[in-house]
């Protein structure tokens, strides 16, 4: 008997998008290394604890909070100077941040699977078997000795940034030898890192428990605990049980209608999964998608600009001008803002600019567009780059070489309900947690209550 609902469940089938691309297989947990539980927990405390920043008020985990989905909740966060979290954050009238950070703070998902093996919005580290670490950094070579894995060795980066951790000018010991080019050595900021949290007989204990080098305090280095925090990270946010995990390793699960249409549009006619290839929804590549630039833009302590060329900055190449790589979707729909600036916080406003860039850089042209940019206060020219013809020009330029992607408000909306499917609670929930305390007694996470 033909009713109503089954008339209707009917049209609802036939209307799905055709699946015209292949699934990734599913996530095998071979990709993951096995985890030390006790280097996990050294490494959750420090990376909740703000002693590894110049002056002892911002940790790793006020940048990537499990609030926020191991972003901060915001399009450019303030860095080293902030009180707060997410838009509650504000800047100390005693120790103003200078500017916002120039880029949006990337989540944590499952970097430490075996393919992440480039990081950062530009792709500055990446792992390459023809240095002698193992890794290309901007940093010399002969410096990477000891960090046990690329994760380990991007966690080296923020804590020598003035505007993330390490502190401005001469007002700390830390912040001092940045300035002075004195990073590694006695007396180098990682060293008198290391040596402060040596002091603390906690640490020590932990340390000498966990790695069979270290038999005294004096023997706890910078990499050790970027190794420990790269294992706490590895853990706490390994991502492989979402929903759509669960339909890829048993597709008689079934999805709703929308997320199935969402879904096949997907890997099929959207073209989503060109770019955002495989099990974790990324390529690893680096591509120029006309995202709209605010905030100061990424630029060298000698240069004064605002532009953010993404990946040319690394390679030199000017036909990397504007690529940013790939970012992973696990949990994509907790991590907004989107963008490498964050220029949207409406997922379904950044699906339809993401799929017609050209056509959203008239609109970052206008006031209205920019009502829902999440920022905190401060004193900046955030939308510089979009004010000028010129800049905005080339940002779309580089995004000419695609076409277009024309969807309906419905497309859209099955497109967000697969993204759902990403989502998954025992990552966003995290394994260990946040810590009560920190060995330090310092705030934790930097955020006093």
């Amino acid at each position: 008997m033909i009713t109503a609902r089954s008339t209707a469940l009917f049209l609802a089938f036939s209307t799905t998008a055709a699946l015209s691309g292949p699934l990734p297989d599913p996530v095998s947990s071979s990709v993951y290394d096995t985890v030390n539980i006790d280097e996990a927990v050294l490494g959750q405390l420090l990376f909740y604890d703000p002693i590894l920043s110049g002056n002892q008020n911002i940790a790793c985990a006020t940048c990537h909070h499990p609030d926020f989905a191991t972003s901060d909740g915001v399009s450019l966060g303030l860095g080293e100077g902030g009180i707060g979290l997410g838009l509650e954050r504000r800047g100390a009238l005693d120790n103003m941040p200078p500017d916002r950070i120039p880029r949006n703070s990337p989540a944590l998902f499952n970097l430490g699977a075996s393919e992440f093996k480039v990081l950062f919005h530009d792709g500055r580290i990446e792992v390459d078997p023809a240095m002698a670490s193992g890794f290309r950094t901007p940093l010399d070579d002969d410096m990477l000795e000891g960090f046990a894995s690329l994760l380990s060795a991007q966690t080296m980066f923020p804590v020598l940034s003035p505007d993330e951790m390490a502190g401005h000018g001469a007002e700390n010991e830390v912040s001092k030898a940045v300035r002075q080019g004195l990073i590694t050595g006695e007396g180098g900021a990682w060293n008198i890192l290391s040596r402060r949290v040596a002091a603390l007989p906690d640490y020590a204990q932990r340390f000498s428990a966990v790695y069979d080098h270290i038999d005294t305090p004096d023997d706890i280095s910078f990499t050790d605990i970027s190794n420990a925090i790269a294992v706490f990270i590895a853990h706490e946010w390994r991502s492989d049980t979402s929903d759509f995990d669960a339909y890829l390793r048993d597709p008689a699960i079934g999805l709703s209608l929308d997320a199935e249409k969402g879904m096949n549009l997907f890997y099929g006619d959207a073209g989503c999964s060109t770019c955002h290839a495989g099990p974790f929804q990324t390529d690893h590549m680096f591509h120029a998608m006309g995202a709209p630039q605010l905030g100061p833009g990424k630029a060298a302590a000698f240069e004064d600009h605002a532009h953010d060329l993404g990946r040319m900055g690394v390679t030199g190449d000017p036909t990397d001008a504007f690529a940013f790589r790939t970012p992973s979707l696990r949990n994509v729909m907790k991590t907004g803002p989107w963008g490498h600036a964050g220029a949207h916080s409406v997922i379904e406003r950044f699906l339809r600019d993401h799929l017609d860039p050209v056509t959203a850089a008239g609109r970052y042209a206008q006031a209205d567009a920019r009502r829902a940019v999440r920022l905190p206060p401060h004193e900046s020219d955030d939308w510089r780059e979009m004010d000028d013809a010129l800049a905005r020009d080339s940002i779309i330029q580089a995004a000419l070489i695609r076409e277009p992607v024309g969807l309906e408000p419905a497309d859209i909306a099955a497109l967000v309900s697969f993204l759902r499917m990403l989502d998954d609670e025992t990552a966003l929930y995290g394994r260990l947690g946040i810590p009560d305390a920190v060995p330090s007694g310092l705030a934790v996470g930097g955020l006093p209550n």
